[in-house]
């Protein structure tokens, strides 16, 4: 290979890239794991840098790691959590299960970067190591599920959040702003009760809300980490103090509450509450998909559908029909959805698999849990910015189909019941005729009382009786 350095770890000599801080075990990973396309995600890799950070000054803290090493560490690490040094973390997540190629990744890029931040040459252990001072006190075992819970925790906080606290403002707002309009309701894909836009919109809102109170619920759960548990949970090689000075350090950096697991051997050898975010996640997803497909359904048209909202006419929709806009924000959300959906059965799996003391699924569980939240969050910004905030009814359109539905015969059976409002109900359709027509030809109703009675304004609400 040329342009190489060689490196070593205990199975032997590796020839690694020149221009690469990795080192051995990175390179033994690429080799023996060609599959797939699917990468580390880079929110996993800031987070490992940032534990590593944590790591470094939680040892120097406690009188472990010298001051020179621990600062060119910290100042290495910095610049991984940074984003700095992205294309230094080429590995898939088909890996070993507990992520120790990834772990390995980060202490090999760290140490070699640190030993030239103190003058030192790629490869020369001697001025900093990745297991003795890089990894000092640590295990894969711990460190990888704490950096999955801190990635998790952050891009939940940072990104998703934010998208759906985004979306319900928008959903109020128009909710506030065309809530007066009744329109037709609908169930079991056929004409109701008439509800207003407003009632419409508070239920999609409604659902998301609950969504921001299961992850309120949840993230107590996700900011405690397994840290110090080292390899099987009892802390091996690991200063008792560690796990509290590594989230004091961590909070520092990250700029949240992480706490010390009060059992790190659940945290090690289980993922419950990553699968519980997973669980969150799916049904934000169900949620959403509903909400989009009632969406795309109400604004279906423009002249053969409902084509009682109009969508923002984004970008041309057909190749071969000009004048065709489709609703493309609603398609690319309800996809992400499907996809959320088949990560979270992912995760479920992979979350049961956790033999005796360690779960070996980690690479893929938080790559799938990393993947729905970008997804979400990128997808729920994406349709609340271009098709949310431009939302629009068409109010003409939407008195049509109200007037002309016959379910506003139900207003009438508390003043002549059921058998002869069905009765009304049936002509009309039968005579394809208006229901005051029919109530008129059958004689059950005056014009006077029938007009009262089935004011729609009326019906959106429960009956007011004295």
């Amino acid at each position: 290979m040329a342009n190489t350095r060689t490196e070593s770890d205990s199975i032997g000599p590796v020839e690694v890239p020149a221009d690469r801080l990795w080192g051995a075990q990175t390179e033994r990973c690429l080799m023996n794991f060609p599959i797939g396309t699917e990468k580390m995600p880079l929110a996993f890799v800031h987070a490992l840098g940032m534990q590593k950070h944590a790591a470094a000054a939680a040892n120097k803290a406690l009188g472990l790691l010298d001051d020179k090493r621990a600062d060119a560490i910290i100042k290495a690490a910095s610049e991984v959590h940074g984003g700095k040094l992205d294309a230094e973390f080429p590995l898939p997540v088909w890996q070993t299960g507990s992520g120790t190629q990834s772990n390995m990744n980060a202490n090999e890029v760290i140490a070699n970067r640190a030993t030239e931040i103190l003058g030192g040459k790629r490869g020369d252990k001697s001025v900093v190591h990745p297991n003795d001072h890089v990894n000092m006190g640590q295990s894969s075992n711990d460190t990888i599920p704490t950096v999955m819970l801190i990635s998790a925790a952050l891009m939940t906080e940072r990104t998703l959040r934010p998208a759906l606290e985004g979306m319900i403002a928008s959903l109020d707002q128009f909710g506030e702003t065309y809530g007066h309009i009744i329109k037709l309701g609908r169930t079991h894909m056929q004409d109701a009760t008439p509800i207003t836009l407003g009632q419409v919109f508070s239920a999609y809102s409604a659902q998301l809300s609950a969504v921001l109170g299961a992850l309120n619920d949840l993230m107590p759960r996700l900011l405690k980490l397994p840290q110090g548990g080292t390899a099987v949970g009892t802390g091996i090689n690991c200063h008792e103090d560690f796990p509290l000075e590594f989230c004091k350090a961590l909070n520092e950096v990250a700029g949240f509450t992480f706490e010390p697991a009060p059992n790190k051997f659940a945290g090690i050898s289980a993922h419950d509450e990553l699968v519980a975010l997973s669980g969150v996640l799916n049904s934000a997803a169900a949620a959403l998909y509903k909400i989009a497909n009632d969406i795309r359904m109400m604004g279906c048209g423009p002249r053969g559908g409902f084509a009682e909202l109009v969508l923002p006419k984004n970008e041309p929709g057909s190749s071969i029909m000009a004048g065709k806009v489709n609703p493309t924000q609603v398609e690319a959300l309800t996809m992400v959805c499907a996809q959320v959906m088949g990560n979270h059965t992912t995760v479920t799996v992979a979350g049961s698999q956790g033999q005796f003391e360690l779960n070996a699924y980690k690479p893929v569980i938080i790559y799938n849990v990393l993947q729905s939240l970008a997804l979400l969050s990128d997808s729920v910004a994406s349709f609340t910015e271009r098709c949310l905030d431009g939302l629009q009814p068409d109010e003409e359109r939407i008195e049509e189909l109200l007037k002309g539905s016959l379910m506003l015969a139900t207003s009438l059976v508390p003043h002549i019941g059921y058998d002869k409002t069905a009765e009304i109900a049936g002509k009309a359709s039968k005579d394809k005729s208006t229901l005051k027509a029919a109530a008129l030809a059958l004689g059950y109703v005056s014009e006077e009382d029938f007009e009262r009675w089935t004011d729609p304004s009326q019906m959106v609400g429960p009956d007011r009786r004295d």
